[in-house]
């Protein structure tokens, strides 16, 4: 198939058909309104079905409802909505229930504003609503990586029985790039003998999140984390230049591609600087992250927070090697020209008292 321009938004609804979605249940809120409304349209030409709920509390759990049927089922939101839709979350990782969410995050918290920001990390890979759980989260750096993670997302869904989030930022929702899509195939699903599909001849199948006896929910929630564990081998990484950085920039989706031109300049000047991109956010490519930074000084992270990705960052590296952060918030994006001073800065030794007036 020959690239077609899309905007990002709408790559990842013709990604989601393509992978075999047919049920999709949201509730309008920029940046990503244009999800939902191309699945709208698009959704009923292939025999799907296409739900505007009342909220999107209402949504989630119209997701758990299909999900426990066996469908491929996805949801879309961004900040507030998915803050909104926690407590189903919860309850679908609970159950066990394989399905897709998709964060275009925007500025926050409250209400905040629609322009970009990368300020729902930690509500994304950390579990997000109550309890011990963890969604997979893919973040992407462009329109043609959204819609080729679309049907890895919704494979992953299935392979461990677990929902799966792309996290993406207002810039890749709204922006428009070439896109190819694979040659349509026939999309192999995998088989769901638990799904509450109707008792013909088999014993009932039972989806459920309560367990009163704290024994018995002890147990659900060991086999949880054995799978969590499992998932470490689901990790998904881009190096540039790292070979033999003396300072590497880490940074994910929109962040990532503003720092790999910083790179690029720094480079040019004679600066060795290198980019580490964890694409997969949880489970965090920690081995790939250490090999990255083996001739670093320092590491900065570039990222449209206050600081969420450097904590994982720090962690991953054992605190071995100097962490820093350089962070635009409220809808501001970082500037190459602001970044590469921010490298320029440690490199030279100008270490200062490091601060949040640093990032302006």
């Amino acid at each position: 198939m020959a690239k077609v321009l899309m905007k990002g938004n709408e790559a990842l609804g013709e990604a989601a058909i393509r992978a075999g979605c047919r049920y999709f249940f949201g509730y309008p809120i920029t940046p990503q309104n244009e999800i939902p409304q191309y699945l709208a349209k698009h959704l009923p030409e292939v025999g799907g079905v296409f739900v505007q709920a009342e909220s999107e509390i209402a949504a989630i759990n119209m997701v758990y409802g299909a999900a426990g049927a066996g469908a491929r089922v996805m949801t879309s939101s961004s900040g507030p909505g998915i803050s909104l839709k926690q407590e189903g979350i919860s309850y679908i990782a609970a159950a066990e229930l394989p399905c897709v969410i998709v964060n275009m995050q925007r500025g926050g918290p409250g209400l905040g504003g629609i322009q970009p920001a990368q300020s729902d990390y930690f509500q994304a890979v950390k579990g997000g609503g109550h309890g011990d759980y963890k969604l997979l989260v893919l973040a992407p750096a462009s329109v043609q990586e959204m819609a080729n993670l679309m049907e890895k997302a919704f494979n992953l869904a299935d392979e461990y029985r677990n929902p799966v989030m792309i996290l993406g930022d207002g810039i890749l929702g709204q922006m428009m790039e070439a896109v190819e899509f694979k040659e349509e195939k026939k999309t192999s699903q995998m088989e769901k003998p638990w799904a509450t599909t109707g008792a013909k001849g088999r014993k009932p199948n039972l989806i459920n999140s309560l367990f009163l006896d704290p024994l018995e929910l002890e147990k659900h929630n060991m086999h949880l984390q054995r799978k969590y564990d499992r998932m470490a081998k689901e990790v998904l990484w881009e190096n540039y230049k790292t070979d033999d950085a003396e300072l590497v920039l880490v940074g994910y989706g929109s962040s990532a591609r503003i720092a790999k031109a910083v790179v690029d300049q720094a480079r040019a000047q004679g600066i060795k600087v290198g980019l580490f991109r964890p694409i997969s956010l949880f489970p965090f490519p920690k081995n790939a992250l250490q090999e990255a930074c083996k001739y670093a000084h320092n590491v900065l992270t570039v990222e449209m927070s206050l600081g969420q990705l450097v904590e994982d960052v720090r962690y991953n590296l054992e605190f071995k090697v100097p962490v820093h952060l350089y962070g635009r918030v409220g809808g501001m994006v970082p500037t190459t020209r602001a970044v590469l001073e921010e490298v320029k800065r440690w490199v030279n030794g100008d270490q200062g008292v490091e601060t949040h007036e640093n990032c302006l």
